[in-house]
């Protein structure tokens, strides 16, 4: 299983879009018009062969605008990860009590977004795209459009090598998204391939989310060095 997407949630999209793709080296890959009936516009852009989406409200009572108030403002949104069998995966996971709160089922992509309040407060999709391998680094993926490859860079941010997941109580977190993914958490960490999922503690006064990410760089002079964009802690590595 890999992580594949990362989406944030802003108050609007700029100047968080602008900001991501200055600092990481990224350009807007493709903009879905299908979120318009969740009351949202968004952006997505590929890391790599990874990608960041920022998604932001533009009517009242959505459930991002919600999950804005909830923590306080801009921040990490929802963990998307690429699998082989999504049907699978919903069936395993649905029957540990986890909630199905969106599945999607289109000819070319299928997903699963399990509930916040049964995966410690963070939204979770599970995905698989029929016919495409996730071992295999430039796989198709239909959340970024039909054309991500012609928006590749690679002067900058090179993909997505990790997510920082926080909650008051990181060891039920971690051992809850364990049996969840069906993975095994070795030192509150939960290793995907070729990325890790951390479960820290929450001390910044925001509550249970996804607080940070991983972000590969090309340059080496900037590892360790820490980003804040859109209320998200973005750890050069």
């Amino acid at each position: 299983m890999r992580l594949r997407q990362i989406c944030l949630v802003a108050e609007t999209l700029e100047p968080t879009v602008g900001q991501l793709c200055e600092q990481l080296g990224m350009d807007i890959c493709f903009r879905d018009d299908s979120v318009a009936k969740y009351g949202l516009v968004n952006a997505v852009m590929p890391l790599g062969n990874e990608f960041l989406e920022v998604v932001a409200p533009v009517e009242e009572n959505t459930a991002a605008g919600r999950y804005l108030d909830r923590r306080g403002g801009d921040g990490g949104y929802m963990v998307i990860l690429h699998g082989d069998d999504a049907h699978a995966d919903r069936e395993r996971i649905t029957a540990l009590g986890v909630r199905a709160a969106h599945p999607i089922e289109r000819p070319n992509y299928i997903a699963t977004h399990f509930h916040p309040s049964d995966c410690a407060g963070i939204l979770l999709s599970v995905d698989s795209v029929p016919g495409a391998d996730p071992r295999v680094a430039d796989a198709e993926w239909p959340p970024a459009g039909p054309d991500w490859r012609q928006h590749q860079r690679a002067d900058k941010g090179l993909g997505l090598v990790g997510a920082e997941l926080q909650h008051t109580d990181p060891d039920m977190m971690a051992t809850l998204w364990g049996k969840i993914l069906d993975l095994p958490v070795t030192e509150r960490s939960i290793r995907l391939d070729g990325a890790d999922l951390r479960f820290v503690a929450a001390t910044d006064g925001r509550g249970p989310g996804l607080g940070g990410i991983d972000v590969k760089m090309k340059d080496r002079s900037t590892a360790g060095q820490e980003l804040m964009i859109g209320g998200t802690r973005i750890y050069l590595v």
